[in-house]
Formats: C-alpha cells, sequence, structure tokens
C-alpha cells in the first residue's frame, strides 16, 4: 500500500532506493531483494547522493525537510529543514549542495551537505518540478504552472533568465545533453520542448503522449524517454545538436 514516486540507483553500493509514501525502501539492484529502509520520510518524493560524503538526502514532502542517512549503513543523521512541498531532489556537482524544488513553497532550497543545514533558499516565481544541472555554474529548472524554464547561476544562486515554452505548457520532467547543450521538457499538453540551454531559444517541439511527469536522457545511446501517465513512454533518439527523431511510443 500507499503512493510511490521517484526512484534512484546508488552511487556504486548495488542498490536502488524507491520512494514509497512514508519510506524508502532499499533493494539490492542485482536481486531485487530488500536490505533496508529509511523510516520517517511522510510523503518522500525523491532520494540524491554526495558520494564523498557517503550521505543520501529524501525530499519529504509533508514534513517539509530533507533526510539525511548514511550509505553505508542506512542510519537516519538527521533531518534538515526545507521549503514547502520538496519535490525533486537533487545533487549538484558545481556547488556540491543538494537543492530541492519545492512545489508549494514557489522556490528552491540550497542544502549544504557538508554541514546538514539549510543555507538559501531561491524563489522562482512558480511551482518547480525538476531540475537539472549543467555542472558549470547554471541550473535549469521547470516551472509547470508558468510554462517556463528559470535559469539559476549556483555561483551566487540567483536567478538570471526565464525561458517561456510556449506553445509546450506544464513542463514536468526535465533532461540534458552536455554534449550538444539542449534541454528536453516533458509538457503536459503531450509535447517534448527542446531548448537551446545556451541561448534559451525553443527550438522545436514534439508529441508524446499524455500526463508525461518524467524525462530521461541515456548519454551513451542518446536516446531520450518520457513517462507518459497515460501508460506508455515515448522514445526519442538524438542524432545531433538540430535532428531528433523518433523511435517508438512503448505501451
Amino acid at each position: 500500500g500507499g503512493g510511490w514516486d521517484y526512484i534512484a540507483v546508488g552511487p556504486g553500493n548495488n542498490r536502488l532506493y524507491v520512494s514509497h509514501g512514508t519510506q524508502v525502501n532499499i533493494l539490492d539492484l542485482s536481486t531485487g531483494d530488500s536490505v533496508g529502509v529509511i523510516e520517517n520520510t511522510t510523503g518522500v518524493h525523491g532520494i540524491a547522493f554526495d558520494k564523498s560524503l557517503n550521505k543520501g538526502f529524501t525530499s519529504n514532502g509533508r514534513l517539509n525537510n530533507v533526510t539525511v542517512f548514511d550509505l553505508a549503513t542506512n542510519k537516519v543523521i538527521t533531518q534538515v529543514p526545507a521549503g514547502q512541498n520538496p519535490d525533486a531532489i537533487l545533487y549538484e556537482p558545481f556547488s556540491k549542495k543538494i537543492i530541492t524544488c519545492n512545489g508549494r513553497g514557489r522556490n528552491i532550497s540550497i542544502i549544504d551537505p557538508a554541514t546538514n543545514t539549510l543555507i538559501d533558499s531561491v524563489a522562482v516565481d512558480g511551482k518547480p518540478e525538476a531540475a537539472v544541472s549543467d555542472g558549470e555554474g547554471k541550473l535549469f529548472v521547470n516551472i509547470e504552472d508558468k510554462s517556463e524554464i528559470v535559469v539559476i547561476n549556483t555561483r551566487t544562486f540567483m536567478v538570471e533568465a526565464h525561458w517561456p515554452l510556449a506553445p509546450a505548457e506544464e513542463p514536468t520532467g526535465l533532461a540534458y545533453d552536455k554534449e550538444t547543450n539542449r534541454l528536453f521538457a516533458g509538457c503536459g499538453n503531450k509535447m517534448l520542448a527542446i531548448v537551446d540551454a545556451v541561448t534559451g531559444k525553443l527550438l522545436k517541439t514534439l508529441p508524446i503522449g499524455d500526463g508525461c511527469d518524467g524525462v530521461g536522457f541515456d548519454n551513451n545511446t542518446k536516446n531520450i524517454f518520457t513517462s507518459n501517465g497515460e501508460g506508455t513512454m515515448s522514445v526519442y533518439h538524438e542524432k545531433n545538436a538540430d535532428t531528433v527523431e523518433w523511435i517508438q511510443t512503448l505501451t
């Protein structure tokens, strides 16, 4: 019973972390066997990792905080306050910070994983749904209710730009190809928006299934995947920076 949201593969520990209502289930990646539980993560959405510190982090949407746990022992270290309804969570490699997208808070929280403290928040004037980093000082954030991508400088943690996605609406999932500088935003009106991550220009939109809530990008195959609430996955192949080809719609 209970709801499910993000899953995440642990950094080099052969474990799969699965958000599950009030806890995170930890599975052996090879066998699927249960190997642990992170409890008291009510409303958990996502899991992120700081491999250098051997720590994991969960975004607890109903508790408005982040649980910090030891990757070796699964023991909870502490809980850190975040904004209202922290949803997507990631480790941002340039600033070496943990970032949460706070849906009701209309901001992002910045947590120092070394000290387990909330150090700042950035207002994004809308509902942040997902974020990706270029690893070089920029964070891109989908703003679902404004149909735009906000660009945040991770040197200063200031908003630098708002990039409109029209005619695409309600962006949810977001993926990034560093090699081609392309952002792929899955949107609620059955569109995949492809955006130049340097200029912010909307380059094209492609058709996807209804109810998209996540986008993945495989850097090895250059394939793009959108998870559609209708029960399908739209698959595209990025041939080069200017050409994206349809592969299939997988039921």
